[in-house]
């Protein structure tokens, strides 16, 4: 019997993308992988009272630094939505600053150029597709730059490489 390798991950991503980071889980079952989830996944009326600014951006940017210090690693969900979220931004600069390995994973069914938000291009160690062998290539720190399909790309600035 394979033993279950669990790893503890926060997944930054838009919240349009919840269905991602449910995928993204599974992808990772599939090949005998539990990734335990801290990330912030809110309720409709949380996700308005932040609009709203009920909730300042300070008591928002602690817990999600609370959140990502439990975390070994950092999964930035990459639609073609997320260059424009500053929170996602923050996130992953808030994961360098604490020196967390950045993986990016694309979207299932991205196609083409795909623009990457300011601080993944800056910061991600490894930028991968949507595919469970190369997500857990990636979670195990085998450094990859890939595009959407799979082929690979030029490689970013870098960030935090574990040894």
């Amino acid at each position: 019997m394979v033993k279950e390798v669990k790893k503890n991950v926060f997944v930054s991503h838009h919240h349009k993308d919840d269905a991602s980071v449910d995928g993204i889980s599974r992808l990772a079952a599939g090949k005998g992988y539990q990734l335990r989830n801290s990330s912030v996944r809110m309720k409709p009326e949380n996700e308005r009272r932040v609009e709203e600014k009920k909730v300042s951006d300070r008591t928002i940017a602690r817990l999600l630094r609370m959140k990502m210090r439990w975390a070994s690693q950092v999964i930035v969900v990459i639609g073609k939505e997320t260059h424009t979220r500053p929170w996602v931004n923050w996130e992953i600069q808030a994961a360098h600053q604490l020196g967390k390995p950045i993986i990016g994973v694309y979207e299932n069914g991205l196609t083409g150029n795909v623009t990457l938000p300011e601080n993944l291009e800056k910061y991600a160690t490894s930028i991968v597709s949507w595919r469970g062998e190369a997500i857990i290539n990636a979670l195990e720190g085998k450094i990859s730059f890939q595009e959407p399909d799979g082929t690979e790309r030029d490689n970013v600035q870098g960030g935090n490489v574990v040894c």
